[in-house]
């Protein structure tokens, strides 16, 4: 709400909106890494024990990404942004 020339803004919103922007950055990280990967283990250049440790880390990633979102009650959907006629930042899944 605007008050004059002052902007009153709700500290659990903005928190909330704040957590939002940044876990919606770590999370198109964290699908970008997880498809390089991907295509590295279906190169067949990596060791079992490489793609062992990649497998364990992208799913320990993803865990903590779910409870950070739910820390803040958000919604996988809360983290794509809509770009408009671009269509999501994220894949739908």
């Amino acid at each position: 709400m605007t008050t004059g020339n002052r902007i009153d803004l709700d500290r659990d919103t903005v928190g909330r909106d704040l957590a939002a922007l940044v876990l919606t950055i770590v999370e198109l990280l964290r699908q970008l890494i997880e498809r390089q990967a991907v295509r590295r283990v279906d190169s067949g250049t990596l060791s079992d024990e490489q793609v062992e440790r990649i497998g364990v880390t992208l799913m320990l990633l993803e865990e903590r990404m779910t409870e950070l979102r739910e820390h803040f009650g958000l919604d996988p959907e809360d983290l794509n942004l809509d770009l408009g006629p671009l269509g999501t930042l994220l894949p739908r899944g």
